[in-house]
């Protein structure tokens, strides 16, 4: 008897354990503010070597190489909004994060990606300059004079964020302008990520027209915070599907 009900009995508790977890996606939304990540005053995230850390749920990588360099993101809470060049590469020119108290945000160098743990929408995030990227664009200063002088009429540094499927295939696409012309970004920008659809995740990549003969000198800086990320619900077919399964699962068990 015991063989005869085990079938009914494991689908009965799989289908209810699948049916409360998809309930469960249905609620799932963050904002992603990196404040959950403790850190001491005006320092920055800096594990020297390749790892990774979570904010909101969701998991960033932190890149390490040749004994010298990071990339893809950090965190940082530092303050510094007047020193020049790439040692000062971690700060946002706001000096501090998005919302009183909240001190903490991430910076990413070159190309970097996220990950969800599924299909997501991303609503929206907070992003600008770092001082390092700032300073070269708006007074052509970069502690090496390898930048062009401030920007002028025609010029850019635009922040290309792809929209990625499960295979990390880019679907959507668009660009936020870090500087028009002399207008440089130096405040946090509220920009609107819907038109990017269902995602798995994002990649982010430049384009400037201050390019050498090494591709882009304008240094590939960007600092974001507070994203709003909100899983895809479930259908709900899918819904009513489970649970009716394991309804009449759990009817077989009791007959």
């Amino acid at each position: 008897m015991n063989n005869l009900y085990s079938l009914p009995r494991k689908i009965a508790l799989a289908a209810a354990v699948l049916s409360a977890t998809f309930a469960s996606i249905q609620s799932q939304a963050a904002i992603i503010t990196f404040d959950d990540n403790a850190l001491a005053a005006d320092t920055f995230f800096a594990p020297g070597g390749n790892t990774s850390f979570i904010s909101g749920g969701t998991s960033f990588d932190h890149t390490w190489s040749y004994d010298c360099c990071w990339g893809n993101f950090t965190y940082s809470n530092k303050q510094d909004t007047t020193t020049i060049g790439f040692t000062n590469d971690r700060s946002a020119i706001t000096g501090t994060g998005v919302g009183t108290g909240q001190d903490n945000y991430a910076v990413s160098y070159s190309n970097a990606s996220i990950n969800f743990a599924g299909a997501t929408h991303v609503e929206s995030a907070f992003i600008t300059n770092t001082t390092y990227a700032y300073l070269a664009v708006k007074n052509g200063e970069d502690g090496f004079g390898s930048v062009k002088g401030p920007f002028e009429a025609g010029d850019f540094f635009n922040l290309t964020i792809n929209g990625l499927d499960q295979n990390e295939n880019i679907i959507s696409t668009f660009d936020f302008a870090l500087a028009d012309g002399s207008d440089v970004v130096d405040s946090w920008t509220l920009v609107d990520f819907s038109s990017l659809g269902t995602v798995y995740g994002l990649s982010f990549s430049y384009s400037s027209s201050d390019v050498g003969d090494y591709g882009i000198n304008t240094p590939t800086y960007f600092a974001i915070d507070n994203i709003d990320i909100q899983a895809v619900p479930v259908p709900a077919s899918a819904l009513l599907f489970l649970s009716a399964l394991a309804g009449l699962a759990i009817r077989k068990v009791r007959s």
